[in-house]
């Protein structure tokens, strides 16, 4: 940064990417800062010689949200990952103004974010008390619906991203969708995995969860996390489960037909009289799974790890 006297303009290098501005900026809007301290005329600053800037180490990618903020005191609207970062240089440069500027507006997004998810845990709690429950197209996306009894609980239509259902009791929960919600799309064009999409996506945790007898036929569980999961008599005919961690899942009298399982970890699960036939399974992770009695005709195993595979 270099200052001349005569116009008061300062010259930054900020991790290699350049800027001009005035000390009466960098002073005025933050006068305890540490960018106030330094321009305030009681420090000696050490300018290149040839450029006429001196380099501050720091990431040039957010100072020009800082420099906004010190000439309009406007906080820009970022992603959470941008405002964290944006947070970081705040704090270095010890912007006490900006820095409660970025937790408002991180507040505000949240209360939208929760206002856009239409119950809450405790309203689903409320709910499940009563003798039947259906949720059907509701938007549950976020919440935290663990170790709660969820037995035949209607989800049919429902949007279920990200959801937390660990050790959650499903036993005979319904995840239907209607084909139909994309009615301007020809019905030959249609592929369940896609527009399943929209009621549980990616991400979903479904760690212990016991999900005994749930229908779950076409479902994206790509990712999605059913370690340790009861999944007995359970459907998941033409779901993705591409890359889900099903290590230790049980099973037992599932029907996979169909389904894709490519990638996915099933280290130790339970396959015992399971329908696979045509489903799958390549480069699967299949170590010490439990093929007993399990109907594999057609299944695609190219790649699969099966050591000490059971069968």
């Amino acid at each position: 940064m270099t200052k001349d006297p005569s116009s008061s303009i300062v010259r930054l290098n900020i991790g290699g990417k350049k800027f001009s501005t005035t000390v009466d900026t960098l002073t005025n809007r933050e006068p305890q800062s540490m960018l106030a301290a330094m321009f305030s005329g009681r420090h000696t600053l050490c300018q290149d010689s040839d450029s006429g800037q001196i380099f501050v180490d720091r990431d040039g990618k957010h100072f020009r949200h800082v420099l906004n903020w010190l000439r309009d005191g406007v906080v820009p609207t970022l992603s959470d990952a941008e405002y964290s970062e944006l947070m970081r240089e705040a704090e270095y440069y010890q912007l006490l103004g900006l820095i409660d500027g970025i937790n408002s507006a991180l507040n505000k997004k949240k209360e939208a974010d929760d206002l856009d998810t239409e119950l809450t845990r405790t309203d689903i709690i409320k709910c499940i008390q009563s003798e039947r429950v259906r949720f059907r197209g509701l938007n549950l996306s976020g919440l935290d619906l663990s170790k709660l009894d969820l037995s035949f609980v209607d989800f049919s239509f429902a949007c279920l991203k990200n959801v937390f259902f660990s050790r959650a009791n499903l036993q005979c929960a319904k995840f239907k969708v209607y084909i139909q919600l994309i009615p301007y799309f020809k019905m030959w064009m249609l592929r369940v995995p896609y527009f399943i999409m929209l009621l549980c996506g990616r991400r979903c945790e479904f760690t212990g969860a016991n999900l005994r007898g749930a229908v779950l036929a076409g479902a994206n569980l790509q990712s999605a996390n059913l370690q340790d999961a009861c999944l007995i008599d359970c459907s998941f005919c033409g779901a993705d489960l591409r890359t889900a961690h099903l290590q230790t899942a049980d099973f037992t009298n599932a029907n996979l037909e169909g389904a894709n399982l490519e990638g996915a970890n099933l280290k130790g699960a339970k396959l015992i009289n399971a329908n696979l036939k045509g489903a799958n399974l390549q480069r699967a992770y299949l170590r010490q799974v439990n093929f007993q009695n399990t109907h594999l005709e057609g299944a695609r195993l190219d790649g699969a790890n099966l050591h000490g595979v059971i069968r």
